[in-house]
Order: C-alpha cells, then structure tokens, then sequence
C-alpha cells in the first residue's frame, strides 16, 4: 500500500461506534442520542406498519393489507404454532411485535446516512433479553404454580444421583445462561456487521483518494454488493432467532420439560 493510500486510511476510533453525544436534553435523566432516537423511530415503523396493515379489512388483501398478512401468517405458522403449539396463537401479536421490532433496528445499520444498527448498543439487547426473561418467569409460575422452579431444576426420571448436579446444570443454563446469551448473540453479530461494514467503506475511501477507477472495478463493487447482501441476511436471521428462541423458553415455562 503506498503512502497515499495510508494517508487517506483512517479508520474511526472505537468511541465512534459504540458512543453517540446527546443532542436533545443534555445531561438529563431524558437525554436523546442517536441510539434512543432509532429506537423511537423503529416502534413507530412497526406500530406504522401494521396500522397501515389493517386499515381497510379487505376480503381479497393487496398492498400493505396482504404483506401484513403474510407477516403475521409467518410469525403464526413458524414460530408460534411450531414451537409453541396451536393453543398459543394469541402469542401472535407479541412474538409479531419482537421480530419486526428488531428487524427495523438491525436494518437501520446499512440504510445510508444512518448506517447505524440500534442493537450494536448493549443497552437494547439487554433490555430485550431481560423482557424474555421476566416473561418466562411470570409464564412459569402462572401455568404451573411455585412447581415452576422444582419441575425445571429437576426433570422427570433423572437418576437421584445426578439430581444434584443437573439441578446446578438446569440453574445456571435455564436462569442466568439465557438471558446472557440472548442479549450477546443478538449484541456481538450486529457489532461485528456494523465493524465490517465500517472497515469496507474506510478501505474504499482510501481507494478513491488513490484513483476514481480503483473503487469503480468489479471486485470492490461486487464485495460491496455482498457485504451489504450480507448484512441483510444477519438482519433477518438474528430478529428471527431471538423471536424463536423466546418462543422456545415461554413454551417450555407453559408446559415443563
């Protein structure tokens, strides 16, 4: 790489990714920073949606009214009914909520200008993740009582000597392991893409200072296409596993092991 090229090659210091000042409401209880405004904007995108969705109940759907439809038909039938059985199609709306919720927070990260996914910031997967985990508790002790805790440290027809150690086992993964992984899985692989991204564009930049016809070229073209592909897919993929698995985990607090 010449000296050119190294000039021009600054990547952001990490702050820059991870830290966002406030612009409204300094140094208050309330303050608003980049993160708590995309955050607002992607509840009123998902209550937007379906509002729009719903507004005129058509026997035939189109437009907005059919891909409403169709998501609540996926949520339905993939997530609810699959995992947690047809008597739990009232968890619909919720699990609905969840997934487009995400969603539209990862998608913020390759919309130009905002380039920013919401959840690369700890606070709302852990926000998320506790949510999933308060519910599956309160889950737990309505449907089954105060045997909730009993029935999921000790499984039917484990051997009385092994009790012991899988009530250990069972604490540890079903009470403090979940939530945690809830909240870094959603939290690590929207900050990797965001760091991808961020690298891509910065080797690019330094490409175009070197020569306009570097960075027109089919490779940083097509690598642009994919990582951007790419990015998408992480979207989707991690509002899906996180609706999943919260279905998984209030399933099992309805109905045991």
């Amino acid at each position: 790489m010449t000296p050119s090229i190294l000039g021009a090659l600054e990547f952001p210091p990490i702050s820059h990714l991870l830290e966002w000042p406030e612009f409204l409401f300094e140094d208050t209880l309330f303050g608003i920073n980049k993160a708590v405004l995309l955050t607002l904007i992607g509840a009123m995108m998902v209550l937007g949606f379906f509002m729009a969705a719903g507004r005129r109940r058509e026997l035939v759907p189109t437009g907005m009214q059919n891909a409403g439809e169709m998501a609540i038909e996926f949520i339905e039938q993939d997530i609810v009914v699959n995992v947690m059985g047809p008597e739990a199609r009232h968890w619909t709306p919720f699990m609905a909520s969840i997934f487009f919720f995400i969603l539209f927070l990862n998608i913020f990260g390759i919309i130009p200008l905002v380039q920013f996914p919401v959840p690369s910031r700890m606070a709302i997967p852990m926000f998320l993740a506790l949510q999933t985990w308060v519910l599956m508790l309160v889950v737990g002790f309505k449907h089954q009582g105060f045997k909730f805790l009993p029935n999921t440290l000790f499984p039917p027809g484990v051997p009385g000597a092994l009790k012991p150690l899988l009530a250990f086992i069972e604490l540890l993964s079903v009470f403090i392991l979940r939530p945690f992984t809830l909240m870094v899985r959603l939290f690590a692989n929207l900050m990797a893409g965001h760091m991808l991204l961020t690298t891509f564009y910065v080797l690019s930049a330094a490409l175009w200072v070197k020569s306009v016809g570097l960075v027109v070229l089919p490779l940083p073209v097509a690598m642009a296409i994919f990582v951007t592909a790419f990015e998408i897919l992480v979207a989707v993929l991690q509002a899906y596993i996180f609706t999943i698995l919260t279905a998984v985990y209030v399933s099992e607090s309805m109905h045991g092991h």
